[in-house]
């Protein structure tokens, strides 16, 4: 997110100035305006931080160019002058826009801090060192932003909240709670290992589905290419001397005529449909739809919601505390879960329930009906127990172990499937091809 300095004039007279973090400056001049009427002055400027670039000379020494975010650039000129620099230019950067670092890359940067706290190496140290330490110069400048403002004294959950869009929401608010929390270790090693199976089951997933239908597409490219184009050259050869044509033969052949003649339309109702479905799958209400139906779908919907349940498992160990905080620790894995159906389910029905009713949280998990009968018989073990949290890591683990398993055997059904088909494709063709061979043409003078 991106940081604007609000500016205003009190009732006293006074200057008063602070700061907000917002994607855009239509969100940021909401929370100033707010913030205005909460303090009672009146709103007058509201500047965003933008990275300017500066070429200064100190002395006789060679030039130098280098770059510093700031509100304006007489900040930045007053700071370089400060600091005895002779300053020949400073220009905003017209595009200062903020690549997202690749995500194994950030999994890489919890890993490593993870290791380096376990090592009981201080943090100020550690972040300096990996982003010296990283290639990509995207988490390189997030590192460093973050590890100045922490030595600014600025609190940790705005710290890494401000890096969401960098690094994600979720690895953003686990690092800033742990940044306040005194398991900093626990939290990063549960944070890099539901990274890690994140990737992994995405990785897994591309495998078993993204293959498969760009050998579906190639193949459906190929068969509308024959049908439309390589086939009606020899047909229309047998029409010319007025042969007949078998059932088959003549069926396709009118079959690619009538493609050829509504070329165009087929076109725009799938590029149409296309352009739809992608967002609707986009919006937020496709999402939640798209979550809610999945999970009645056999076999890869049974799949995607144990997952979604190791998920809540996995976070919820990291953040239950067992006191009156579990409240915040349920919706922060609700929103880790993937699911957005999960996601409302537990936020509209659950937490509601534990806090107007004073429902336990099994049984309020119970009413969500998002959670498998063997997942809420180990959690009221647990809570009988006392070791809910232990419970739900075993849990986690559990599903980690079943989903890993029966996606490899989904893989292995899927490149069955598309051999399968594959084969009756091309056996349709070879039929269709070779009926030609027993076309026999008329003998001369013969009706």
């Amino acid at each position: 997110m991106a940081e604007f300095r609000y500016q205003g004039i009190g009732i006293s007279g006074r200057i008063v100035q602070g700061m907000v973090s917002a994607r855009n400056k239509r969100d940021a001049l909401k929370r100033a305006e707010e913030i205005a009427k909460t303090r009672r002055f009146k709103l007058k400027d509201l500047a965003k931080k933008a990275t300017f670039v500066y070429k200064v000379r100190k002395g006789r020494e060679a030039a130098i160019t280098g770059q510093q975010k700031a509100f304006s650039a007489d900040e930045v000129r007053r700071a370089l002058e400060k600091m005895g620099y002779n300053v020949q230019s400073i220009q905003k950067r017209l595009f200062d826009y903020k690549m997202k670092p690749p995500s194994k890359e950030i999994v890489m940067f919890i890993r490593l801090s993870a290791d380096l706290l376990r090592e009981k190496l201080p943090y100020d140290e550690i972040l300096n060192l990996l982003s010296n330490d990283m290639d990509n110069k995207a988490l390189q400048q997030t590192l460093k932003e973050i590890n100045q403002d922490l030595k600014d004294g600025k609190d940790g959950v705005e710290v890494y909240g401000k890096q969401a869009d960098a690094l994600g929401k979720f690895p953003a608010h686990m690092l800033g709670v742990a940044s306040k929390s005194g398991n900093m270790v626990e939290i990063y090693e549960s944070t890099a290992k539901f990274l890690e199976r994140n990737e992994e089951f995405k990785k897994n997933l591309k495998s078993a589905l993204i293959m498969p239908i760009v050998v579906v597409l190639a193949l459906l490219g190929a068969v509308l290419f024959y049908v439309a184009y390589i086939f009606p050259q020899t047909a229309n050869m047998f029409l010319k001397f007025d042969i007949d044509l078998p059932p088959m033969t003549a069926g396709t052949l009118e079959l690619s005529r009538w493609l050829q003649s509504n070329a165009w339309i087929i076109l725009t109702i799938i590029g149409g449909l296309s352009v739809f479905l992608a967002r609707f799958f986009k919006s937020n209400r496709g999402k939640y739809l798209t979550s809610k139906y999945l999970i009645k779908v056999p076999v890869i919907g049974t799949l995607m919601h144990k997952t979604s349940i190791e998920i809540w498992c996995r976070v919820f160990y990291s953040l239950y505390s067992g006191s009156g905080e579990n409240i915040e620790a349920i919706r922060i894995a609700s929103e880790a879960c993937r699911s957005p159906y999960m996601e409302r389910q537990i936020k509209e029905i659950a937490i509601p329930l534990m806090l107007k009713e004073g429902q336990g949280l099994i049984e309020a998990l119970e009413k969500t009906g998002v959670f498998t009968r063997n997942a809420l018989s180990r959690l009221h073990s647990g809570a009988e127990t006392g070791t809910i949290r232990e419970t739900a890591l075993q849990v986690a683990n559990y599903y980690e172990k079943e989903t890993t398993h029966k996606l490899r055997n989904i893989i292995d059904l899927i490149q069955v499937i598309i051999a399968m088909l594959i084969m009756v494709v091309m056996t349709a063709i070879t039929i269709i091809s070779s009926e030609t061979a027993v076309i026999k043409p008329k003998m001369p003078g013969v009706q």
